[in-house]
C-alpha cells in the first residue's frame, strides 16, 4: 500500500507517520511525507498513492482543492482529510472523501479507515493484537501457528513472533473459516502453512514439528485434503 500524508505542520506529519507505523508494522507499505501539496500532485501524477491523507488547511494550496486535482488524476485514490474543524466536512463530499479525522488524529479512527481501505483493495484479512501496550495488525496469511502458553498465547508468522494474553480458544473460533485448525489443545496450525504430517506429528513451513493429538489426527487429513481441494475454506 502507497500512503502519503500532506500536512504543512510537521508535529502532525510526524504523529500520523508514527501512528501508521505502528499499525502497518506486518503490511507492506511505503509512506511519503509533504509539507507542500504542489510538491504532491507532482509525486501523485508519475505515480499515484493508494491512500492519502490531507490537511484542510494548507497556506500554499488547501486540502480540498488539492484532493479536487487529484481526482482529475485517480478516481480510485482513497482521500483522508485532515482538520481541527469538523465544519468543513461537508466540503468534502465534493471529491468523495473517504473520511474526515480530527488532529490530532486518534489510533483507533485511523485503524478503521485502514481497514477500510484493506477490504476494498481486496487484501488479507487481518487480526488486531496487543502488545507491550501497542496494538498491531497481523496479516493472517503470514500466521505459521499459534502455541497455548498458560494464560498466553505465541503467534509464530513468516515475520516473526508475538506473545500475548489471550485465549487460544477465541482464535480458534476468530480463525474458523480462515483455514486453521486445532490440531492439539495446545497447537493452532494454518493449514497452508503444513509442509507433511508424520505419524502423530505435522511439520510445519518453517521446520517446526508439531504433536497432534490422536483424536485430531483424521480430521486433520480430512481438513487438509479439503483445503487443497479448495471446497472448505
Amino acid at each position: 500500500m502507497r500512503i502519503a500524508v500532506c500536512d504543512d505542520e510537521e508535529r502532525y506529519r510526524i504523529d500520523l507517520k508514527t501512528l501508521l507505523d505502528k499499525l502497518l508494522i506486518n503490511v507492506d507499505y511505503d509512506i511519503d511525507t509533504f509539507d507542500d501539496g504542489n510538491i504532491l500532485i507532482k509525486e501523485f501524477t508519475s505515480s499515484p498513492y493508494d491512500l492519502v491523507f490531507l490537511d484542510i488547511e494548507m497556506p500554499a494550496i488547501d486540502g480540498i482543492t488539492l484532493a479536487k486535482k487529484l481526482r482529475l488524476v485517480s478516481e480510485n485514490v482513497f482521500i483522508v482529510f485532515l482538520t481541527g474543524h469538523i465544519e468543513y466536512a461537508l466540503e468534502g463530499y465534493e471529491v468523495n472523501a473517504l473520511r474526515y479525522l480530527t488532529k490530532p488524529v486518534d489510533i483507533n479512527k485511523l485503524k478503521e479507515v485502514i481497514r477500510y481501505v484493506q477490504e476494498k483493495q481486496g487484501g488479507d484479512r487481518q487480526i488486531i493484537i496487543r502488545e507491550e501496550g501497542e496494538e498491531i495488525l497481523i496479516d493472517i496469511g503470514d500466521v505459521i501457528y499459534m502455541e497455548a502458553m498458560n494464560q498466553n498465547v505465541r503467534i509464530v508468522t513468516s515475520k516473526g513472533e508475538h506473545v500475548i494474553r489471550y485465549n487460544i480458544g477465541d482464535f480458534e473460533e476468530k480463525l474458523k473459516n480462515d483455514g486453521f485448525f486445532r490440531i492439539h489443545r495446545g497447537y493452532l496450525i494454518s493449514l497452508s502453512k503444513v509442509k507433511k504430517l508424520v505419524k502423530n506429528d505435522v511439520l510445519m513451513e518453517d521446520g517446526t514439528t508439531l504433536p497432534v493429538s490422536r483424536s485430531n489426527t483424521k480430521a486433520l487429513k480430512e481438513a487438509l485434503y479439503s483445503y487443497v481441494e479448495g471446497s472448505a475454506f
